[in-house]
């Protein structure tokens, strides 16, 4: 994948959506990996629920557009995540990656409005098609301009199960759309 994905487009009737505090972004201590989660065996998800801002969404498949690009849910569907469903499934070994819309064409908000207010041990749940549910938590959440945009920090794995969750933040202008990108980075610590 490369840099960055583009998500949407309106800049939420000219406001700035919410943005992560300095306090959410990796610290300079050691990463905590937690108890040991053993991965789950590959199965599509289905659901993601974020009970600390509201997200209670279905998932759709998403691939790559033909510059690399992580693709979107299509604009009609701003209530769904889309996950990059040629790489790792969420809960297994490595990094799942899922993205939605910050808002809509119309400026009204998107699945993922409020992703820069989340804080660090926040929970997130994905439900699976082989009836589990993998649990992570937030290690950080940070805003990357979209012409620097990490890519290997961002897509890269530790080899234990992780999740990303990118949509786009920062200004907006009407020529380029948002000029950056909001990440959350979580860990997967429980399956129920």
């Amino acid at each position: 994948m490369t840099a960055g994905v583009v998500l949407l487009i309106s800049g939420f009737q000219g406001k700035k959506p919410p943005q992560p505090s300095a306090a959410q972004a990796f610290s300079t201590s050691a990463d905590p990996t937690g108890p040991a989660v053993h991965p789950l065996p590959r199965a599509e998800p289905v659901r993601l629920r974020i009970a600390a801002i509201g997200v209670n969404a279905p998932i759709t498949r998403v691939g790559l557009d033909a510059a690399g690009a992580l693709r979107t849910p299509p604009p009609g569907q701003p209530g769904f995540v889309g996950w990059y469903g040629d790489g790792t499934a969420p809960g297994s070994a490595g990094t799942a990656v899922a993205t939605g819309h910050v808002d809509t064409p119309t400026g009204d908000p998107g699945v993922f409005y409020d992703l820069g207010t989340l804080t660090k041990g926040a929970t997130i749940e994905v439900s699976r098609a082989d009836r589990r549910t993998a649990v992570f938590a937030v290690r950080a959440v940070e805003l990357y301009d979209r012409k620097k945009f990490p890519s290997k920090k961002v897509y890269g794995g530790s080899g234990r199960p992780e999740l990303r969750l990118i949509t786009c933040g920062g200004g907006y202008t009407r020529s380029t759309g948002y000029l950056s990108n909001v990440v959350v980075y979580a860990t997967l610590t429980a399956v129920t």
